[in-house]
């Protein structure tokens, strides 16, 4: 079945030759594909992209995260640190539009648990290409961007940390020593939702709201090393920004961030940069 983006559904299990396989091999293979199919009649799946019947996720809306990471933070806004000095490097796997903004709202508030891992995988191997520009740094500390616990408790888990945890491993395939770190909480403060906030509401949102646990700053590793902060989508930059500050204000260098997507600007700036450049 054509999906109307070149998308096919997957062949289904039950069609795959058996013959040739032991009973319980063959017996275990019809039993998943009738689970498969009971599951689908109780709660029907789609792809959360461009809404193809019976898949998790198509093809082509899982292309659009297959792409190396490209610089994008021109067209962040609120990275501008006006005191001269150029905003850190944000490498982004693609743009938060279309079919990937369908794939991140059903996974961080759809339900959607079971994207985790191909997002997650997708942060992996961008890390990997990344690996070689953060060579030189040595030593990494990889930041997930701080979740709100009532975020936590709404989803089940914290998306962000698990992909900086893909994030650590794909740099450590890639030759560079890294580890996790989340050593960033909110400050307890009212914060309302970031969802359906301007540029400047986002700001003041996140004016102070992101501190260092200093406990958890002294169990991540060496003092000195630099950081390479994690989220799922750059907006405005508001939050990385708070989450910068919050580092360099306790000595601590930020080389970057790489995200899952970025929203494209006003001037439709979204990648403008390749994964080479610093």
């Amino acid at each position: 079945m054509d999906g109307g983006d070149g998308c096919r559904n997957p062949r289904h299990p039950a069609e795959v030759t058996l013959a040739a396989r032991p009973w319980p091999t063959r017996a275990a293979a019809w039993l998943r594909a009738a689970g498969t199919d009971l599951a689908r009649l109780v709660l029907p799946v789609e792809c959360p992209g461009c809404g193809l019947p019976d898949v998790l996720l198509c093809a082509a809306c899982a292309g659009r995260l297959a792409g190396p990471p490209r610089r994008c933070e021109t067209g962040v806004p609120r990275l501008d640190r006006m005191d001269g000095h150029p905003p850190p490097p944000v490498w982004a796997l693609t743009a938060y539009a279309g079919p990937v903004r369908g794939v991140v709202v059903a996974w961080k508030d759809g339900g959607r648990a079971d994207l985790t891992r191909v997002l997650v995988g997708a942060v992996e191997r961008a890390a990997a290409d990344l690996a070689p520009v953060l060579a030189d740094a040595g030593g990494l500390r990889v930041v997930p961007v701080p979740t709100s616990a009532a975020a936590r408790r709404r989803r089940g888990a914290d998306l962000v940390r698990a992909l900086a945890d893909g994030a650590a491993r794909g740099l450590v395939a890639g030759g560079v020593p890294a580890a996790v770190a989340p050593v960033l909480r909110h400050r307890t403060r009212r914060r309302v939702d970031q969802v359906g906030l301007g540029s400047r509401a986002r700001a003041r949102n996140t004016a102070g709201a992101v501190v260092v646990r200093p406990q958890a700053a002294a169990r991540s590793g060496p003092p000195g090393a630099p950081v390479l902060l994690v989220d799922d989508v750059v907006t405005t930059g508001s939050t990385l920004e708070a989450c910068r500050r919050a580092l360099e204000a306790e000595g601590v260098r930020v080389l970057g961030a790489l995200v899952l997507a970025a929203t494209p600007s006003p001037r439709g700036e979204v990648v403008p940069g390749g994964v080479g450049d610093r």
